[in-house]
């Protein structure tokens, strides 16, 4: 009885036992099977590249404008010179014999330079001529008036030398007008013409004209002229300059020549 009870035991316990497996074999089985399929995310949206601006057209001229001026050299000389001087002459040549020196002389004139060193000057120069009290003696006068008027046109070329001196050289061709006029003369017409009528302009042959012209005279020559000067400037870019030239004009044999002094400004 015991032997049959050990083995009715024994089976009901290997029953219960594979029940038991067999319900939890059943709870677990759910989760060893395969999730379900998720549905994809949607994809990100691409994150837009923002566009390249375009630089601010407007700017640019002020950029380049404003980088030529750093880039631009200074200006080491003026366009434009003007100058006016005044001061006397000597007397040279022939016309020494006649007129004595240190007549009034005043000139203006005007420059256009191509740089610091090359211009060309334009000057208009009024000199007085006095005559001689032998002169007036030899042309039987009282008195007289004697003067020249002339204009140049030289090329100039400027040295400088300090920051503050400089000096300059000028030739070129020029143009004379020499006139005067005696008070009165005791002179008589168709006389004949001595070296004074003859410089004078009034003896067109070998006799003083018979009308009373010859106490007048008025010709033009054409001639050159050359000298040079030395400057100074002053901190407002004045400068001060004293200057000396030779003057030569000739027209039928007949010449007139002078060397002014001037001491004058330049701006």
């Amino acid at each position: 009885m015991m032997g049959k009870f050990a083995t009715a035991s024994a089976l009901t316990l290997l029953i219960l036992t594979i029940l038991l497996g067999a319900a939890g074999f059943a709870q677990t089985t759910p989760a060893a099977q395969e999730p379900a399929a998720t549905t994809p995310a949607a994809p990100a949206p691409a994150v837009q590249q923002p566009s390249p601006q375009k630089p601010d057209s407007s700017q640019e001229p002020a950029e380049e404008e404003s980088t030529s001026r750093r880039k631009a050299k200074p200006h080491e000389y003026k366009n434009w010179t003007f100058n006016a001087g005044a001061g006397a002459n000597l007397d040279s040549g022939t016309t020494k014999t006649w007129v004595r020196g240190g007549g009034f002389v005043g000139a203006a004139g005007v420059a256009r330079n191509a740089n610091k060193y090359l211009g060309l000057r334009a000057d208009f120069i009024y000199a007085n001529l006095p005559l001689r009290d032998s002169t007036q003696e030899l042309a039987q006068a009282t008195g007289a008036t004697s003067y020249a008027l002339a204009v140049t046109l030289d090329p100039i070329i400027n040295i400088p030398v300090t920051k503050l001196y400089g000096g300059y050289v000028l030739l070129g061709p020029a143009f004379y007008h020499r006139a005067g006029s005696l008070n009165s003369s005791t002179a008589v017409p168709g006389s004949a013409c001595n070296g004074f009528w003859t410089w004078w302009g009034a003896c067109a042959n070998v006799s003083i004209p018979l009308s009373g012209s010859f106490v007048n005279s008025s010709q033009n020559q054409f001639g050159y002229d050359f000298g040079g000067g030395v400057t100074r400037k002053f901190p407002s870019g004045v400068e001060i300059y004293a200057e000396y030239r030779f003057m030569h004009g000739t027209h039928n044999g007949i010449t007139t020549d002078f060397r002014p002094i001037t001491i004058g400004f330049r701006w």
